[in-house]
């Protein structure tokens, strides 16, 4: 089959690789329908050194089941499924208590043997606590909607949850990439009255202002952070969601949130130390965040994608065909594209 393959910065490449066939009695087989690249692939498409052993690429699909192990029981051949971005095997410790990012036998996508998510098709470990069967066909308009849980929706979500977004409450959001705008549309399914967006691309924070965003600051440092405060009486929001994985964006992030507030933190780290010292210390501030266990939220978000109440699917607005995978990345990594689609 056609997979995308990572060989250094820069150099994506789609080529081909072994057909993925059953090798646990509990794997299934899906022929991916709907891929995308996700802002943390990225990273190391910005700064991966040269390997003789390039990894496949991408941890977000859709896609229809073609054959299970003889111990699958939660999907069938035929079946259209969502994955989450890690697997898991849904029944030890931490997945029976809903963090299935962090599952004893679980994994990412695209090492150890386990194919990516940016190809044609991918062997799925542990199907019956990975795979959530969708209840429309492969050709629904929903699928891109759909496409978001398998992170970033319930990546923006595990924000929203793990800051203890409450009604009434006033939000701050910052990042305007497609986890923030996902925390946007969270906050305010949560029921948060004010949610403000902090972001420079007006492409984007339009889009936020459709998803719940009640206000949008553009400017950053101590600009910024001035600004928000503004918005809210001088003290900040009690609920922050740090979206974009920069340090700058935390530092941001402790000055716009009220003393005794909350930080969650779901922008993968690309830093070494976290910039909260005593000041921060003697405002009370609660840091939170991590890896979203999206398994845990898909089935709590997908009535609301549905029954329409929430649209997360326009957050894509390029789509490119699996031999041009190298384009969509391109257009990610310079900021010409939100979010892009791979379809095989």
């Amino acid at each position: 089959m056609r997979a995308t393959l990572l060989h250094q910065a820069g150099d994506v490449r789609v080529e081909d690789v072994a057909d993925p066939k059953i090798q646990q009695p509990t794997d299934a087989v899906v022929r991916i329908v709907l891929g995308c690249v996700c802002g943390s692939d990225l990273w190391p498409y910005k700064s991966q050194p040269w390997t003789d052993h390039p990894r496949q690429m991408g941890h977000e699909f859709v896609g229809v089941v073609e054959e299970t192990g003889p111990q699958v029981t939660t999907v069938k051949a035929g079946d259209l499924v969502v994955a989450p971005f890690t697997y898991s095997d849904g029944t030890c410790v931490y997945c029976r208590a809903g963090l299935y990012s962090s599952c004893e036998h679980g994994g990412p996508w695209g090492v150890n043997g386990v194919d990516g998510g940016q190809g044609q098709a991918t062997r799925v470990p542990y199907a019956d606590g990975t795979l959530v069967p969708l209840p429309v066909g492969e050709d629904s308009e929903l699928l891109p909607d759909l496409l978001t849980l398998s992170d970033v929706l319930c990546t923006g979500y595990h924000a929203a949850r793990t800051a203890g977004v409450r009604a009434g409450e006033s939000v701050t959001v910052v990042g305007d990439g497609a986890v923030g705008l996902s925390a946007v549309i969270a906050a305010k399914l949560l029921g948060a009255e004010q949610i403000i967006l902090m972001g420079r691309h007006s492409v984007r924070t339009d889009l936020g202002r459709e998803f719940g965003a009640t206000d949008v600051v553009a400017g950053r440092g101590e600009e910024g952070v001035a600004a928000v405060r503004e918005l809210t009486g001088g003290y900040g929001t009690g609920r922050v969601l740090e979206c974009v994985g920069l340090k700058d964006a935390l530092v941001q992030a402790s000055g716009v949130v009220r003393d005794g507030g909350t930080i969650s933190r779901v922008g993968a780290p690309q830093y070494p130390e976290v910039p909260l010292g005593f000041p921060e210390f003697m405002r009370n501030i609660t840091l939170t965040g991590g890896v979203a266990p999206a398994r845990a939220y898909i089935q709590e978000l997908m009535p609301h994608i549905l029954d329409g109440t929430i649209h997360p699917g326009r957050v894509f607005d390029r789509t490119v065909a699996l031999e041009d995978v190298a384009e969509g990345y391109r257009l990610m990594n310079e900021r010409e594209a939100l979010k892009v689609i791979v379809r095989p």
